[in-house]
């Protein structure tokens, strides 16, 4: 613990999804109508869990406690209503409660701010390893949803090949410049929209590269309701790291083990029927971190 920084305190609705939840949880707190929930997930974390009867009644007094008591900590407070969409991380300022921005959306105001730049740093050739493992698994006309399309690269080789598909990315520069090509696109945030719909497959390159774990859980179950096939590519290395390469502002990347990944998949309803390591990375791959290995190329299917 540091007693020099603030406490963390992530906000969740009491019936929500514990897929946002990361690993290094301090306690549970949770006000009396949410204690079941609360219980259930201390437990899964293996934290302790304390009710707080005034918690709804009190909020901010009873979150100024917690903050003073995990100073340098994070912890998980269920159910408590500041005006904010859940989930929600915030810290305590001399001005009141402050959200704080993820990583995530770090990693997207870097890309808003240097869409024209990304474009002109990476090759103009399409991912066909990644599509090439796709095309085995769904037939031409298939209906696609792309999260992340990005400068829309790899959907014009897609749609080359005869499928059809749904641009979407959470950045609007990215979403102007597609819109600009001639392209249709939607505003979709991976990790807070629905994805609607039902599709053939999912295609995501190098998108997931950017979720930590429990983003990714989170990911890659809303992906198994929308399509019995997902395609998608990610780095291979360890741990995660914030990088400014190339555009010169930063963005962060989690780095990941073929057993673990695959283990991750498997408990969000996913098979994986092929993998494949690309070292180097293919020409279609911006260049990757000093710590990454390679990329890993995966089509999964629906368990």
């Amino acid at each position: 613990m540091n007693l020099m920084c603030p406490a963390r305190i992530l906000l969740l609705p009491g019936d929500g999804d514990d897929a946002a939840v990361g690993e290094r949880i301090a306690q549970v707190y949770a006000g009396t109508f949410d204690a079941s929930a609360g219980s259930r997930l201390a437990e899964r974390l293996g934290v302790q869990l304390t009710v707080l009867p005034d918690l709804v009644r009190r909020p901010d007094a009873e979150l100024q406690a917690i903050a003073d008591l995990h100073r340098g900590e994070t912890v998980v407070v269920l159910g408590v209503d500041l005006g904010l969409k859940l989930p929600a991380i915030v810290e305590h300022t001399g001005d009141g409660w402050t959200r704080v921005p993820t990583d995530n959306e770090l990693t997207l105001a870097t890309y808003e701010q240097a869409a024209d730049k990304f474009r002109a740093s990476i090759p103009t050739e399409a991912n066909h390893d990644l599509i090439d493992l796709l095309a085995d698994a769904v037939a031409p006309g298939a209906r696609i949803l792309e999260l992340g399309s990005g400068t829309g690269r790899d959907a014009v080789e897609l749609e080359r090949r005869g499928f059809a598909v749904r641009r979407t990315d959470a950045t609007e520069a990215f979403l102007e410049m597609m819109r600009a090509d001639g392209h249709d696109a939607d505003h979709l945030n991976a990790l807070t929209d629905d994805f609607g719909g039902q599709y053939d497959a999912v295609f995501a390159d190098a998108v997931f590269l950017h979720f930590d774990r429990s983003q990714l859980t989170g990911v890659l179950r809303k992906a198994v309701r929308a399509a019995p096939v997902l395609a998608f590519s990610t780095k291979e290395g360890s741990g995660a790291e914030w990088s400014d390469r190339h555009l010169d502002l930063p963005r962060h990347f989690v780095l990941w083990q073929e057993q673990p990944l695959r283990d991750l998949l498997t408990s969000t309803g996913w098979t994986v029927r092929n993998l494949i390591r690309s070292e180097p990375p293919p020409v279609s791959m911006p260049r990757l971190p000093d710590s990454a290995v390679g990329w890993f190329q995966i089509l999964a299917v629906r368990t």
